[in-house]
């Protein structure tokens, strides 16, 4: 409303400007008036002149006249000047009338009124054009540019372009207006990166989840093929004899087993379902005690033999625990998997490994090493890459996700991962010292 105000006000200003021109133009302009006595006195010089001899032509060019040397009163010639409106005045020489002296002053009187009146149009239609200009760039300013603004904010935020703000001028007279849609393109930004990190957060839950889930399930189920293995053995050791506890106890191994490869294969499903957003989670990296990997890699020995040939050095690292925790959960159980052999970890320090940022470091190597044959050649170069799974993981479950995410975790700890075949499958562990 401000803005229209102004624009009334100006306007109004503008125009009692222009009036007050055309009034001071009105009284300066003389209509039709004759100084009869400056006219007698050219009468005067014209009849001196004639007396003294200078013709009639040269008198008419020096005095802006016309002479007329007749002394009939309907003169043709005078006929027409009178109405022209010419003042007429008689003409006497050496006190004699001769004829008549016409002064057609009118014409001129009415050259310089129009001359006057095309100044004064032509000085308002500039200035009504100047003034037309400036309008049109005012209301482009503060109506028709706001509008595009908003136009174009619109087709932004439909594109999903929520990082460009609004611009807010205070010449705009959709300030306040302006203000509120920036604010709820702020807040859809805010609530869109929440439910974003909330999703991402869900599926690196579900991920997690599932993977440590399916651990416990695959000791569960190897356990039941063991016990199935032991309680078939009996049956057959018993012959004739009486078998009905034994045979109701492998019934309810056998349950077990079928219900926790029901959960497995749900759990997979799952799993499956979050894999897309896999790269987006997070890893927490905090001051760490290398004491609890030794741990940890000592509660594994479910998977198999696993043989420690030396103790870890003590010290902090920089790793998330939990993460950690999978990696060397993920290597163990692969190496069971696939080589199904006595499983070696060798602890040692390096220095002087060169970092991202080209400096210098310390860090803790673990060394896995199992007895298999190793990865085939053909698929080395391969196998930490997400959805690869080699040649002999055919008829063994997984996705092909297990060294991707390994490498993945490892490499957002700061630390590092190389894996080689040396007389089985060697993986190392990088994690760097505080």
């Amino acid at each position: 409303m401000k803005s229209l105000r102004r624009i009334f006000i100006s306007f109004t200003i503008f125009m009692l400007i222009i009036l007050v021109f055309f009034c001071h133009l009105s009284r300066k302009t003389a209509y039709g008036k004759r100084d009869i006595v400056y006219y007698n006195d050219l009468l005067y010089q014209v009849e001196q002149d004639i007396e003294n001899g200078m013709p009639e032509t040269f008198a008419e060019e020096k005095y802006s006249c016309q002479i007329i040397l007749s002394k009939k009163i309907n003169d043709p010639e005078l006929a027409s000047l009178y109405s022209s409106g010419a003042l007429i005045l008689d003409l006497e020489v050496n006190g004699e009338y001769v004829g008549k002296v016409a002064f057609d002053d009118k014409k001129e009187h009415f050259e310089n009124t129009r001359s006057q009146f095309m100044t004064a149009a032509t000085i308002l239609w500039g200035a009504v054009l100047l003034a037309g200009y400036l309008l049109l760039f005012y209301m482009y300013k503060v109506f028709l540019k706001p509008i595009k603004e908003l136009k174009d904010f619109a087709t932004d935020i439909a594109k999903g372009d929520l990082d460009k703000p609004l611009p807010i001028r205070k010449t705009n007279m959709f300030g306040s207006f302006v203000e509120g849609y920036d604010m709820m393109r702020e807040q859809i930004k805010l609530s869109i990166d929440r439910e974003r990190k909330g999703e991402i957060a869900r599926k690196e839950l579900i991920q997690g989840l599932s993977h440590d889930i399916k651990t416990p399930l695959a000791v569960i189920g190897a356990t039941c093929e063991v016990l199935d293995l032991k309680y078939s053995r009996k049956i057959k050791e018993a012959g004739e004899q009486d078998t009905a506890e034994y045979s109701d106890t492998l019934d309810k191994i056998r349950t077990i087993n079928a219900k926790a490869e029901s959960v497995s294969s749900l759990m997979s499903d799952v799993m499956h379902a979050s894999l897309e957003d896999i790269e987006k989670i997070e890893v927490t990296v905090s001051e760490e005690s290398t004491v609890i990997l030794e741990d940890r890699i000592k509660s594994l020995s479910s998977f198999g033999n696993i043989i420690m040939k030396n103790h870890i050095h003590p010290c902090l690292v920089y790793m998330d625990r939990q993460r950690m925790d999978q990696v060397i959960e993920n290597i163990i159980s692969n190496s069971a998997k696939y080589a199904g052999t006595d499983i070696t970890v060798t602890f040692s320090q390096t220095k002087d490994i060169l970092m991202e940022n080209g400096k210098a470091g310390s860090f803790i190597k673990i060394k896995i090493r199992d007895e298999g044959p190793g990865v085939p050649d053909s698929d080395l170069p391969l196998i930490s890459e997400k959805y690869y799974r080699g040649k002999n993981s055919a008829g063994k479950s997984g996705y092909g996700l297990g060294l991707f995410l390994c490498k993945m975790y490892m490499n957002k700890q700061g630390g590092g991962m190389e894996y080689y075949n040396d007389n089985g499958f060697v993986v190392e562990l990088l994690l760097r010292k505080v």
